[in-house]
Parts: structure tokens; C-alpha cells; sequence
């Protein structure tokens, strides 16, 4: 039955896009908000490639959207965000430029590379299946980045609104966001290992905690601290 998570996954995917469309249509100028609200779709992208795979069985054109979605799309997008909430727009824009043309660049190589056997993975979805297997050196950049802005950069915020505002509301909120965008990494790294159902698990509680965190943060009546937030 674990390898029907991502169905749920995506479905929640689907309610958590429509809600930051919403949002983000209030005020369009909010470029956090866009990227956040891109980060969800590519989210549920992902786990859709996943519930094709279970419903249907593999596909190596299904595989390598599962690659480029999930491996290099999963979280970055959502950092993005993160990136235009924290940082002066110029900045985020030049950071915006470089992650786009390297994912692009990743994504090119991943639909050009030969594919090995599906029985080396015992029919699972993994990264072992690509021949160029420098492909996968790529993707820890990525991560890494994600890792840093979307998990780092909810751990700085819930820092500051411990510190100066009375309402903890957005601390709280800050914390579920980080934990949200932790856990995916961890079902990422056990994927690697041949533990592909622990992903799909840590995908579905990560967008779960994401969305509570975003819905804290979204129902609170306290200020941000941020500017890039702030009319």
C-alpha cells in the first residue's frame, strides 16, 4: 500500500496549488509567492510520475520526467521563493538565472542519456538507471541550494519572529515549513539505497507540514519581518 502514497500526494498537491494561485493573484508583484506557488507544481508533477509508475508500471520517457521533475525540480523552485522573500530582487533574479540554466542543462542530459535495465533497480525508480551516471553528481548542487534557502531560510525566519514578535504564530509556522522541506531530502537520500517507499512517505508528511506552516503563517495576524513581505 506504500507505493500508493503519491497518489495522495498529488492530489494534495493539486488543493495546495489552487490555494497559492489564489494568493499570489491578490497581489502578482509578490514574486515569492509565484515561485512558491511553481514549487507546489512541480511537486505534484513529481509524485505524478510516481503514481504512473504504480498504476502503470515503468516507462523510460515516464522515468525521465520522474528525473527532472522530482530530482531536479522537487524542492527548488519552493528555495526560490524562499531566495525573492529574503534577498533584494536583483540578487534573486541572478540566482534565479544561474539555478534555471543548470536545471536546464541537467534536464537535457537526463532526456539524451541511455538507460540501463529496470531489473538493476528491481523495478524501482532511481537515478542508477541513467548510463551517465555524472548526471547524478549534478543534482546535490541543486539540493544543496534547495536545502539551504527553503529548510535554512525558514529556520532564519523562525529566528527572527522568536526573537521580535510577541505572536510565536509565524515562529511556529517557520518550523513546520523547515521540517516540511527536510524530510523529503531524508526519503531522497533512502532512495539512493534501494528504499524508494521511505520517499515516497517523507514527500507526503513534508507537503502536509509545508501547507500547516504556510497556513499558520497565512492566518496570523502578526507583522512580517521581512520586507519583501510587507505592502
Amino acid at each position: 500500500m506504500l507505493h500508493y502514497i503519491p497518489i495522495a500526494t498529488t492530489l494534495f498537491c493539486v488543493f495546495f496549488f489552487i490555494e497559492l494561485l489564489q494568493h499570489w493573484r491578490k497581489n502578482t508583484a509578490s514574486l515569492h509567492v509565484l515561485w512558491w506557488t511553481i514549487g507546489i507544481f512541480f511537486y505534484g508533477a513529481g509524485t505524478v510520475t510516481e503514481s504512473i509508475h504504480v498504476l502503470a508500471g515503468y516507462s523510460p520517457v515516464n522515468f525521465r520526467v520522474w528525473y527532472i521533475f522530482g530530482a531536479l525540480l522537487g524542492a527548488a523552485p519552493l528555495a526560490q521563493g524562499t531566495v525573492y522573500l529574503l534577498l533584494k530582487k536583483r540578487t534573486a533574479n541572478i540566482l534565479s538565472a544561474v539555478l534555471i540554466a543548470v536545471i536546464l542543462t541537467a534536464s537535457i542530459l537526463v532526456l539524451l542519456s541511455p538507460l540501463k535495465p529496470v531489473t538493476e533497480t528491481g523495478g524501482r525508480l532511481g537515478g542508477k538507471l541513467l548510463e551517465w551516471s555524472y548526471i547524478r553528481a549534478i543534482t546535490p548542487f541543486i539540493n544543496i541550494y534547495a536545502f539551504i534557502f527553503l529548510v535554512g531560510g525558514a529556520v532564519y525566519s523562525a529566528v527572527l519572529y522568536y526573537r521580535t514578535v510577541i505572536d510565536k504564530s509565524k515562529f511556529w509556522g517557520n518550523v513546520l515549513i523547515a521540517a516540511g522541506g527536510l524530510l523529503p531530502g531524508i526519503g531522497g537520500a533512502a532512495s539512493k539505497f534501494g528504499h524508494i517507499e521511505v520517499l515516497y512517505i517523507t514527500e507526503f508528511i513534508g507537503i502536509c507540514l509545508i501547507h500547516a506552516g504556510y497556513q499558520k503563517m497565512k492566518e496570523s495576524s502578526a507583522p512580517s519581518v521581512h520586507v519583501n513581505q510587507n505592502p
